[in-house]
């Protein structure tokens, strides 16, 4: 099953036997083996029973609070994974080491290729007037390996996302959304709060993968330390937004699996967000989108995006510690 997500307000989340039962209202919404759930996550209010709390300690599965409209809350889970090889590791290539650099190569270079990707697929299915982003994102990604200067490539990193966002409202091919640039704080528009809200669980995701490798989440590198931001798992996100997020938000809109009803904004700020029955229809194709399988360049199987995700961090471990010559970023085509 995977990752569970609470949506329904004032939901009771309780354990019976070897199962995970969420009530509301009297009425049983869910009812899984708890063998079968890799993760919680509470969007609203929910009341959790003692004894479920603890079997999902016990279990080492993650629970996780999030606001309706996906921004995190707080998280509970199991003691730290006792590997302090790794985080020795993370913390002595912090700053402008050659591993750093090396490794915010990587993510960057991930990131802009499968950008890129999802551009020529675009235009090999007859979408015009792309070659402008494609090139404007091949002449960021060319000189990222010989740019040895976190800034620098933070410079790079924001040309390609800005040429791909130029461009990402000629990839909807629904005449009901559209996107001019990107907005974040708060998005005003379906398609912005579509990407902010899969961002938002992603990088939970991300953030769970890396906790459990040993990584400390708040030492990254391409991003800058912050109190109480998560750096490293947006670091290693980067490379799967357009993998999973972008490709799921198109796939959405395009096959009109949500529609403008799904919606609604708030009329002071003009914030939009999804309707509890939008939110709903996103979770579960987030969900499948997450088990969807693919073959893994490096490892050279087939894997999950959810497994990717573990996969990716164990990667960058072993390079840290210099188990490996470097850090392969998962760049799909």
């Amino acid at each position: 099953m995977g990752t569970i997500y609470i949506s329904t307000d004032d939901a009771f989340i309780g354990k019976t036997d070897e199962r995970l039962r969420v009530r509301a209202q009297k009425e049983t919404l869910l009812d899984v083996p708890l063998i079968k759930v890799d993760g919680v996550v509470v969007l609203g209010r929910a009341t959790v029973s003692p004894a479920a709390l603890i079997e999902l300690l016990e279990r080492k599965i993650p629970l996780s609070f999030m606001t309706g409209t996906g921004r995190f809350l707080g998280r509970l889970e199991p003691e730290l994974n006792k590997n302090i090889f790794v985080r020795s590791a993370q913390w002595r290539a912090a700053g402008e080491s050659d591993r750093a650099i090396h490794a915010v190569q990587g993510f960057i270079r991930g990131k802009l290729k499968n950008y890129r990707t999802l551009l020529l697929r675009a235009q090999r299915e007859g979408i015009t007037a792309l070659e402008p982003g494609i090139t404007r994102l091949e002449q960021a990604i060319n000189p990222i390996n010989q740019t040895a200067v976190i800034d620098a490539l933070r410079g790079l990193e924001g040309a390609g996302s800005a040429a791909y966002f130029g461009h990402f409202g000629r990839l909807l091919r629904n005449g009901h959304f559209s996107f001019t640039n990107r907005v974040r704080r708060p998005p005003t528009d379906p398609v912005n709060a579509l990407l902010s809200f899969g961002y938002a669980l992603l990088g939970h995701d991300v953030q769970g993968a890396i906790n459990i490798v040993g990584f400390d989440p708040y030492l990254g590198y391409l991003h800058t330390q912050r109190y109480g931001r998560p750096s490293l798992a947006l670091d290693l996100m980067e490379e799967f937004r357009p993998l999973v997020v972008d490709a799921m938000v198109l796939a959405a809109i395009n096959r009109k699996a949500l529609t403008p009803e799904d919606f609604a904004s708030e009329p002071v700020s003009h914030a939009v967000a999804l309707t509890d029955e939008g939110r709903r229809k996103f979770l579960r194709l987030y969900e499948q989108k997450k088990q969807s399988k693919f073959k893994h360049p490096v490892m050279g199987r087939q894997c999950t995006y959810q497994e990717a995700f573990e996969i990716q961090a164990r990667l960058l471990a072993k390079y840290l510690m210099a188990e490996t010559e470097q850090y392969p970023p998962l760049i799909l085509k």
